[in-house]
């Protein structure tokens, strides 16, 4: 393999859910990378379940990171379970969205 978790984190970060100024990885939408010799896994969230973008943004996740991963076949599974909140956006996206007086 000549691709890192970083390099998909990299890429992860350029994907916008296109009501949101903050990217998906700042967002915390991603909640893990498993880099495996046969697939690479991401479980993923939103913030909401009714999200109208959902199935292009799990498109455009898979596709960004198919485009690193060469030939190793990617999965992106769509999780609940934690719920996404507010405390798993980065301080940056916090920042960007002006939640910096939340007590944070």
């Amino acid at each position: 393999m000549t691709f890192t978790k970083d390099d998909i984190i990299a890429g992860l970060k350029t994907i916008y859910d296109p009501e949101i100024p903050v990217n998906i990885w700042d967002m915390g939408l991603i909640y893990d990378i498993d880099i495996g010799a046969d697939v690479v896994v991401l479980k993923m969230t939103f913030t909401s379940p009714t999200c109208p973008m959902m199935e292009e943004l799990l498109e455009q996740v898979r596709s960004t990171t198919q485009n690193i991963t060469s030939d190793v076949p990617v999965r992106v599974d769509l999780v609940w379970d934690p719920p996404w909140d507010l405390s798993r956006m980065s301080d940056a996206a916090r920042v960007e969205l002006d939640l910096t007086n939340e007590g944070w």
